[in-house]
């Protein structure tokens, strides 16, 4: 398969960035984050594994509205009817599978790219060998509560009211606020702060992003406030690695449960790691990966 980045028209006339690295039959899909993220922090991915072991191929791209694909515009409410759905996103992984000649593979997605693993596993996991759920709750309701718990632990009471104040009012642009978010990003998401992924101007895609989550990771106001596949996670039958760090957003506990109510899960946590533990802990993060994956190819994966 073609190695580098190849542009996918898709069937509805948009065109999204994607990238292939490395060489190998095993084949690794990446669903990156936000929604409105980029596929950024898996651009080593291919390296990071082979330094496993692991002959693979890994795939990425980003999703409709993000950085380097095309970008709807949004404020058009019959382009963000149709295009800022569930449903879209899902179907535009599967649309991405078959451009791509993928079968068998492995699907990984962080955050927001672990609701689409889990939506994709549950249509269409006929198509994966292998999911991997990295820092993803199966339900909404779980990590609003432990957002809450961990602002009310990281800032003063007086910041917390604050921000509920700002919240309650909508006025998230409010300087003061948003440096209470950035402390609780460099506590909780990217808390190694990699320079090497920095931009000279913001990559989210803020229009996919808002309408999903809301301004930041501390506050659902958007879609994502429907997010609860509780009962139909018994449901996922391959086997699934779900991972997570160990001082992130999302609920730890969660992920404990996940693990246990899916047939065949294990569970593989990354220390000292926030929500982007990939990069924060990069060698107990690829270490669980690579051998989730050879334990798979092998045949010796027990959940």
């Amino acid at each position: 398969m073609k190695k580098g980045t190849t542009i996918l028209t898709l069937e509805n006339g948009y065109h999204l960035w994607s990238n292939t690295q490395g060489t190998g039959d095993i084949h690794l899909l990446c669903l990156h984050g936000g929604p409105g993220g980029t596929h950024e922090y898996y651009e080593n991915f291919a390296e990071k594994l082979a330094e496993q072991g692991l002959a693979i191929q890994v795939h990425m791209y980003d999703q409709l509205g993000s950085f380097y694909s095309d970008q709807p515009d949004y404020s058009d409410p019959e382009v963000a009817k149709k295009y800022l759905t569930y449903d879209y996103f899902l179907e535009e992984v599967d649309e991405v599978r078959q451009k791509l000649g993928l079968e068998n593979f492995y699907l990984i997605g962080q955050s927001w790219g672990g609701v689409l693993v889990q939506k994709y596993a549950l249509k269409y996991g006929n198509h994966l060998k292998g999911a991997i759920i990295s820092s993803m709750t199966d339900n909404i309701d779980e990590y609003v509560a432990n957002i809450n718990k961990i602002r009310e632990e990281a800032l003063p009471a007086d910041a917390v009211a604050f921000m509920k104040k700002c919240e309650a009012d909508n006025n998230y642009d409010n300087k003061r606020y948003q440096e209470y978010v950035d402390i609780l990003n460099q506590g909780y998401v990217d808390r190694k702060q990699p320079p090497a992924i920095a931009h000279l101007i913001s990559t989210i895609a803020a229009p996919v992003y808002n309408d999903f989550q809301g301004d930041n990771e501390f506050v659902v106001t958007g879609k994502l406030k429907e997010w609860d596949v509780r009962d139909q996670l018994k449901n996922i039958t391959v086997p699934t690695l779900v991972t997570f760090g160990e001082h992130e957003t999302m609920p730890l506990a969660a992920a404990r449960r996940m693990a246990q109510e899916m047939p065949h899960a294990r569970l593989a946590t990354t220390p000292h790691g926030g929500h982007h533990h990939m990069i924060d802990n990069a060698p107990v993060y690829f270490e669980h990966l690579a051998q989730f994956i050879k334990d798979v190819e092998s045949g010796n994966f027990n959940a």
